[in-house]
């Protein structure tokens, strides 16, 4: 994989360019995806954004959300996109996987592939140009980067600012985890200048759910957590009749891992969701516990050292057990 700054020099020259991030999209990718989308069609690049699959309803704010290619229910529209792609754009993920169904069109295609990413463990030999930094903290503040260092700061505009603002909020939890460096408050303040109202951005990320969501929260939170004191672990395991009672859509189970960090002890929070087809996982850790090894050693995942997820075919009884067994291996660690 060659540096990213190899193609800063044909920059300027149109061409036809897809953009595209992890199946379920979260406010960094699509944030990512949308912050370049506007930062390159100012150079009069033809540029679709193409989703694996379908995003949460809080995200449909962001400048060019509309013009946002579902894979999985407009396929025609993204395979032509695809089939007349000269550029790639992958951000957000680092492993063809990651895309679902897209894995084989964009193996298969003859195009360049350009990575943005902060996961660990890429896979490198998939792509022609790119840039995988673990210390970053949001792929978002990789795009500003990515922006800065070409040359054209002058090209954050309002709708690049929003876009990239979502992202990097949203991954380093309004600035709280380790990742914000001086570096993110350096970005905001330029993100600032060039007309972001970040109160809105707020507004539009997080009062915009409905009814449901909170008294689906109030259910998992009183019915199915529990605390593990002896190894200041919390678990929420959701089977899939909470997800349909409560009418729960994409993206309104987001947040919900963060809650258990909020308790006094606690190092390590995870939750399992059975979402049918397969159980998910979330986890986050707070200091020294590795939920990336975690994630990957247990759970056929990955992610960061702090916040990492996971996914199973067993039974959520199985994956439940399975992640009982593991904190009990790590016992050492997570009571360190």
């Amino acid at each position: 994989m060659k540096p990213i700054s190899d193609i800063f020099p044909f920059l300027e020259e149109p061409k036809n360019i897809v953009i595209t991030f992890h199946q379920k999209p979260d406010a960094d990718a699509m944030g990512s995806g949308l912050g370049l989308y506007n930062f390159l069609i100012q150079f009069g690049h033809k540029v679709t954004v193409i989703s694996p699959t379908n995003w949460a309803s809080f995200l449909k704010w962001m400048p060019g959300a509309k013009k946002v290619i579902n894979f999985e229910t407009q396929n025609d529209k993204a395979m032509k996109a695809l089939a007349e792609m000269q550029w790639l754009f992958c951000l957000d993920f680092n492993v063809l996987s990651r895309v679902k169904n897209m894995e084989a069109p964009i193996r298969e295609i003859n195009c360049t592939r350009i990575l943005i990413d902060h996961h660990q463990q890429p896979e490198v030999a998939a792509f022609d140009y790119g840039i995988s930094d673990t210390d970053k903290s949001s792929t978002a503040e990789m795009v500003y980067d990515f922006i800065v260092n070409s040359g054209n700061i002058k090209k954050i505009n309002t709708d690049v600012s929003e876009c990239l603002y979502a992202g990097v909020m949203t991954d380093t939890g309004s600035f709280r985890f380790d990742s914000t460096s001086a570096g993110v408050h350096r970005m905001v303040a330029q993100l600032k200048d060039a007309g972001l109202n970040h109160s809105q951005v707020h507004e539009n990320l997080f009062d915009n759910f409905l009814e449901n969501r909170f008294r689906f929260f109030g259910n998992i939170l009183l019915n199915r957590m529990e605390i593990f004191y002896e190894y200041n672990t919390a678990l929420i395991a959701i089977p899939q009749q909470d997800l349909i009672k409560y009418n729960v859509k994409t993206g309104d189970t987001e947040g919900i891992v963060n809650f258990p960090l909020s308790i006094k002890g606690i190092k390590l929070a995870a939750v399992i969701i059975d979402r049918g087809d397969e159980r998910k996982s979330s986890f986050r850790s707070k200091g020294g516990f590795d939920v990336n090894t975690f994630a990957r050693k247990y759970f056929n995942g990955g992610g960061h050292f702090n916040a990492a997820g996971g996914k199973n075919t067993e039974t959520l009884e199985e994956v439940v057990k399975k992640f009982k067994e593991a904190i009990k291996e790590n016992k050492e660690q997570l009571n360190s």
